[in-house]
C-alpha cells in the first residue's frame, strides 16, 4: 500500500472537474489525484513535492490520492468512510473549504457551508456531519479520555494555565483530534503556541488552531 511519495512534478493535469499531477520517483511516475485548493497552488514543473497518498484499490483501477499534510489525508479517509460519500465527492469537500472549515462545518451541522461543496446536497450534508459528529462525540464522551485530555490542554509551557476558554479549548481539541492528532501532539502544539506571545493574546479558536497546525506541520517536516 503507497502512503508517501515524494518526487519531481513533471505534469499538472485536469480532467473535467477532477484535478492531479504526474510526480516522478525514482524514474517511475505516478498519477495523483489532488484537491482543486492544493491543485491551485503547485509549483512549477520539477519542483520536489512532498505527498501523503491514500490508495483505493479496484477491480479495474488503482487510484492515488495526495495531500501535502497528514491531517488532510486523515480527514479524507474520515470523509469516505461514511455511506454516499466516495473519494471525488470528498475531494470536491476538501477543495471548497479547508481542513478547518471542513471540520468545524460537520461538527457544528453547518449544512448551508457542507452544500457549497459540488455535488453535496442538504441530505448528503447532513448524513456527514450525523455520522461524523457521532464518532467525534464517542471519542470525547462519557468513558473516553476526555478528561485527561482536557487537563493536558490546560498545562501552558510555563505550568500556567493556557488563556483559553473552555469552549474554545474544547473546539480546538476537537478539531485537531478530527483530523488525526493525538492528545500529546495537541499538548505540545498548544504549549509551543502559548510561549509566542502574539498567539496567547487571543482568544480566538480560529487563530489558535492556525497556529497549532502550522506548528504540527513544522514538526512534522522536522
Amino acid at each position: 500500500m503507497i502512503g508517501w511519495l515524494q518526487g519531481q512534478l513533471a505534469d499538472r493535469w485536469q480532467q473535467n472537474s477532477r484535478c492531479g499531477l504526474l510526480l516522478v520517483c525514482g524514474g517511475v511516475g505516478y498519477e495523483v489525484q489532488l484537491p482543486r485548493r492544493q491543485w491551485e497552488q503547485l509549483p512549477s514543473a520539477g519542483a520536489t513535492l512532498t505527498l501523503h497518498v491514500h490508495q483505493v484499490i479496484r477491480e479495474d483501477s488503482w487510484t492515488l490520492y495526495g495531500f501535502g499534510l497528514r491531517h488532510e489525508r486523515e480527514l479524507f479517509r474520515e470523509l469516505v468512510a461514511v455511506s454516499g460519500i466516495g473519494p471525488q465527492m470528498a475531494l470536491g469537500l476538501l477543495g471548497q473549504l479547508s481542513c478547518e472549515q471542513l471540520v468545524r462545518a460537520i461538527v457544528q451541522a453547518d449544512l448551508r457551508l457542507l452544500t457549497q461543496a459540488p455535488g453535496v446536497g442538504k441530505r448528503t450534508a447532513e448524513r456527514l456531519s450525523v455520522e461524523l459528529r457521532t464518532r467525534l462525540q464517542e471519542r470525547f464522551g462519557p468513558g473516553s479520555n476526555a478528561t485527561d485530555t482536557a487537563d493536558l490542554l490546560l498545562e501552558a509551557s510555563d505550568g500556567q494555565s493556557a488563556p483559553l476558554a473552555d469552549q474554545v479549548r474544547c473546539e480546538v481539541s476537537l478539531t485537531l483530534t478530527a483530523l488525526g492528532y493525538e492528545a500529546l501532539e495537541i499538548n505540545r502544539a498548544l504549549r509551543a503556541v502559548a510561549s509566542q506571545a502574539p498567539a496567547t493574546e487571543s482568544r480566538d479558536a480560529d487563530a489558535w488552531l492556525r497556529e497549532c497546525l502550522r506548528w504540527l506541520s513544522r514538526s512534522e517536516a522536522a
